[in-house]
């Protein structure tokens, strides 16, 4: 799955989180404030921050792209010399834009974040008739939001095309390192369907994860501070009270407790998507052994195969029943969730419009990161069912005996 696209993917995965933590320890502890040593100083944190899309090309933001820039040319020059790859290209460039770009698309979260403050304390001005608004700042201001909103739409419409190439290629990868193995996997259960549909969907799942789980990342490292930075306006939790940093400990906590909770509650589902995989394909088998031999696909057997499927299925839907019931019912409660901590500052009549609607997207940016699990639980079990599957294909490969579940009956217990 991984060797066929990566160089040496053992030790390549593990150096790049390394170099990666390093990298960003060393940009805001070092790097970040030293750009004014060639003219591209950070500004002081007193003076406002950019609001429109020139902030993308600021002092600031240059420094940090030629920052990311030495990074990751130091990275993939070592692995190409130590370790040359055919898809090298791809896999570790290709990585590497899609992790600059996902970055990029924070920090134009990040803007539109910082648009909000002015222009909803403009809608409540004009509501409270606290001064004159003509209609040439609201204009002004709407332009401004299409601005970042076209660079967001430019730059996402170009990154899903560079992405579906990159799930390809990795596809392709694996579709010539298993097929050269062919003679040697070919008699492991649904073996034809593992090359052909389980490489598909293991790349574009496994890109799909690594993107959100990096945006995730991300946007908890642009958040934090900015949720950190709006704390003067909450001074108190509701029926907690006063503590430390209340927003970012109120997000922690709710987060946290949410992953847990779906986690411990969706524990069976891996292992019956794999188990699903397995008597569809049975199924599907020998109805292909039909077209070709009379003997093979009679109703009985069919009916027989198709037992396990609807089992199979039905004991899926009653699992379904309760993960979904409590992941519902979390998320719903999520939605006033940012409501609820605001309450005694709403009450203490504290703040006002704009700063709320900073507030509250920060909250929920934050508080979305922390709840990568919980969103990416359903993708996350399909893709450990994937992986199951597909780890099968390289047991045998490597003279390894086959996984335990691919041992189990096709039946369900």
């Amino acid at each position: 799955m991984f060797r066929s696209f990566f160089p040496n993917p053992r030790y390549f995965f593990g150096s790049a989180a390394l170099w990666g933590l390093i990298a960003v320890l060393f940009w805001f502890f070092v790097a970040k404030g030293a750009g004014g040593i060639i003219g591209l100083a950070n500004p002081p944190a007193e003076v406002a921050p950019i609001i429109g899309i020139q902030g993308f090309w600021s002092a600031a933001f240059i420094w940090f792209y030629l920052y990311f820039a030495f990074v990751v040319l130091a990275f993939g020059l070592v692995w190409r010399t130590v370790s040359p790859h055919p898809w090298f290209n791809w896999s570790v460039w290709g990585s590497a834009l899609i992790v600059f770009v996902t970055y990029f698309q924070v920090e134009v979260s990040v803007a539109i974040n910082a648009w909000y403050g002015p222009f909803y304390d403009l809608i409540q001005a004009s509501v409270a008739k606290s001064r004159p608004t003509p209609a040439s700042e609201f204009i002004n201001s709407l332009l401004v939001f299409m601005g970042i909103a076209v660079v967001a739409v430019v730059v996402g419409t170009l990154t899903r095309f560079f992405v579906s190439h990159y799930n390809f290629r990795w596809r392709t990868a694996m579709n010539e390192y298993y097929a050269s193995h062919w003679q040697t996997i070919r008699t492991v259960e649904g073996a034809s369907q593992r090359v052909q549909d389980d490489t598909m969907r293991f790349s574009s799942t496994m890109e799909g994860l690594g993107t959100s789980f990096l945006d995730a990342f991300m946007t908890l490292i642009a958040f934090l501070p900015v949720l950190h930075g709006l704390e003067h306006y909450v001074e108190e939790l509701p029926i907690i009270g006063v503590v430390p940093y209340p927003l970012v400990t109120a997000a922690i906590l709710w987060s946290l407790f949410g992953t847990g909770f779906l986690a411990s509650i969706g524990i069976r589902l891996p292992g019956l998507e794999f188990k699903n995989q397995r008597v569809e394909a049975a199924y599907r088998k020998e109805l292909v052994y039909g077209e070709d031999d009379p003997t093979r696909a009679q109703p009985e057997t069919l009916a027989e195969f198709f037992r396990n499927v609807r089992l199979n299925y039905f004991t899926l839907y009653f699992h379904y029943l309760y993960f979904n019931l409590g992941r519902i019912l979390y998320l719903q409660t999520d939605n006033i969730f940012p409501i609820i901590v605001l309450i005694p500052t709403l009450v203490a009549q504290k703040i006002t419009l704009g700063p709320m609607q900073q507030v509250q997207n920060s909250f929920d940016q934050v508080r979305s990161s922390f709840q990568f699990l919980i969103n990416s639980w359903p993708t996350i079990i399909s893709l450990i069912s994937i992986f199951k599957r597909l780890r099968a294909l390289e047991a045998v490969i490597e003279g390894k005996p086959l996984p335990k579940i691919d041992l189990e009956p096709n039946s369900v217990v």
